[in-house]
């Protein structure tokens, strides 16, 4: 094979790579018409103890909507082409995994969120349905920051489902 033969090759190779790592997902799927979306705080009726749920998850849920697509965010439900609703159902924190003592060391929390997704313009939402997330923490370890953490790993795990949802129905 001659030097120039392999030298394209090599150079088609290194754009098809390229190309393939620089993909991304932002806007790829919206609707033309659709340029805004409206996304209130959900409520949080779990009973959870944990005061900010509702605001870490309505900035979980705000960023992906904001920095994966090219939605603006609205803050009048009148006016958005689009809107999220929902609420924190349920938070549990239970032991995971027992250690030889027959003590917990890991504790799994698990947050169920029921959220609404639906165009202005349209009588049916795109989905209204439960989403689940869950983490695990080290309760030997610290468990009040570990008891955090997980928290806002499982509300992310909702955040990236509900918006996978929402742009992947368009």
């Amino acid at each position: 094979m001659s030097f120039n033969k392999l030298r394209f090759i090599a150079i088609g190779l290194l754009f098809v790579c390229t190309s393939c790592m620089s993909y991304s997902f932002t806007g790829t799927s919206i609707p033309n018409d659709v340029n805004t979306v409206y996304i209130p705080f959900f409520p949080d009726n779990s009973q959870s103890g944990l005061g900010d749920l509702s605001d870490r998850l309505y900035n979980a849920i705000v960023n992906r909507f904001v920095n994966q697509s090219r939605l603006s965010l609205n803050n009048e439900e009148e006016s958005a082409d689009s809107w999220m609703e929902g609420a924190i159902q349920s938070y549990r924190n239970r032991p995971f995994s027992v250690g030889g003592d027959e003590q917990a060391n890991l504790n799994e929390i698990q947050i169920v969120v029921r959220a609404t997704f639906q165009f202005a313009n349209s009588d049916e939402p795109i989905y209204s349905k439960s989403f689940t997330g869950t983490a695990t923490y080290d309760v030997l370890d610290n468990p009040v920051d570990g008891e955090l953490d997980a928290a806002a790993e499982a509300l992310q795990q909702i955040a990236n489902n509900a918006f996978n949802d929402a742009v992947s129905n368009w």
